[in-house]
């Protein structure tokens, strides 16, 4: 095995185990907080600030990483996971609701800093390397939560993932080079947010397309399930089946969209395709809603899981589009960018989830979807087909 190789499978192991330390946590929280009795819209209230804080945490991130170096930035996220972690373990029973609320936001606030920095930093080094990861879903996240839960308990919980983000966390100061990916830094504010229109038309199509999931999946379908019936663990288990079939669907991307050897032949158009497609699902689900179809919440599952596999596809394919147009000299940065457009996304999907249930049930969280991913599609429109200059020469591994 050679340096390369070497790097990128650190990279790749430092980036799955976070991964699925990071969902786990979000399920633990969610579980944790539905059984001591707390509202769809305060739970999703509970991630605002995790996903705000990594708007800021990509950008910064991104810059940071170009600077001192991708390893150090892993490091930085890793570290600053593990604390989050700590400050969650931290919280007590016997504390008001607002304290309780209060500091779940905070150290939600962490591990959303921590999230983000450790993914800009993980995406950079495997364009630098010149491979890519598959952004695969974590299949058996149910069932470790629900064993982690009921073996270890909340606080136990955190901690045994807390440890095994330290042995990650030890390989990677170990084994990567310090000074990996570094290089001359951004001047200004600027020069940060626009190099090339590609990532900028890129960025916008993430917002909204991240939002568009968000704004009716984080609120709108689990309260909609406990509304007809289904409970919590039907509720689990389902979202549970999406997230393995979501991840499957990724897996399988590269085999549904044709690479092509410049990286954009091919995958612009799927872009914008998947886009389009995209769009009529929430629009056909807001119609059997509106029309209080028989059987309505198989409408809703299906159509969800329709939902599932065109964003699956559609991340992907973004995923690409990054790689090809991001420089490699200042890759950090770029992609730093496009995931800050990522959290902000998921961030205003959050929010609107609540918004949006609240005024209208789940016929508003669906037609607010569709709005969002006629924007995306639109912005698929602006992507350049060429690359330019300064990456016109490399090509993205398939």
């Amino acid at each position: 095995m050679n340096a390369a190789e070497r790097n990128y499978g650190i990279v790749t192991a430092a980036y799955w185990g976070f991964t699925l330390t990071d969902g786990a946590l979000r399920m633990l929280v969610l579980l944790h907080f539905y059984k001591l009795g707390y509202s769809p819209f305060t739970l999703a209230f509970l991630f605002l600030l995790y996903e705000g804080a990594g708007v800021l945490a990509n950008l910064i991130g991104g810059w940071l990483a170009t600077r001192f170096g991708i390893a150090r930035m892993l490091t930085v996220g890793l570290v600053t996971q593990i604390i989050g972690f700590g400050l969650l373990s931290a919280l007590q029973p016997d504390w008001t609701a607002a304290m309780s609320v209060a500091w779940v936001v905070l150290a939600q606030g962490v591990c959303g800093v921590a999230k983000d920095l450790t993914k800009t930093a993980s995406k950079s080094a495997i364009k630098i390397t010149q491979a890519q990861a598959k952004d695969t879903g974590n299949g058996q996240l149910f069932k470790w939560v629900a064993w982690f839960t009921e073996t270890l308990g909340f606080q136990g919980s955190l901690w045994a993932m807390a440890a095994v983000l330290a042995v990650v966390l030890i390989g990677v100061v170990i084994s990567l080079p310090p000074m990996m990916g570094k290089s001359k830094a951004s001047g200004s504010a600027r020069e940060l947010f626009a190099k090339n229109s590609g990532i900028n038309a890129l960025a916008a199509a993430r917002v909204a397309l991240f939002g568009a999931r968000d704004v009716w999946f984080v609120v709108g379908v689990p309260v909609f399930l406990y509304s007809v019936g289904w409970t919590f663990t039907m509720v689990g288990g389902f979202l549970a089946a999406w997230t393995i079939g979501y991840g499957l669907v990724q897996a399988l991307a590269p085999q549904l969209v044709r690479r092509s050897a410049d990286g954009l032949s091919h995958e612009v158009p799927a872009a914008r395709w998947w886009s389009a497609v995209l769009t009529l699902i929430p629009l056909g689900i807001a119609a059997a809603v509106w029309l209080q179809a028989p059987q309505l919440q198989w409408w809703v599952v299906g159509g969800l899981s329709l939902f599932g596999f065109a964003f699956a596809i559609n991340s992907s394919v973004h995923s690409y589009l990054v790689l090809a147009y991001a420089g490699s000299e200042k890759a950090a940065e770029d992609v730093g960018f496009y995931y800050a457009a990522n959290a902000l996304g998921r961030f205003m999907g959050t929010l609107l989830s609540g918004v949006l249930y609240q005024w209208g049930g789940l016929l508003y969280a669906l037609l607010g979807s569709a709005l969002m991913l006629a924007v995306c599609w639109l912005a698929t429109l602006r992507l350049p087909m060429g690359l330019l200059t300064h990456n016109a020469s490399e090509k993205v591994a398939p």
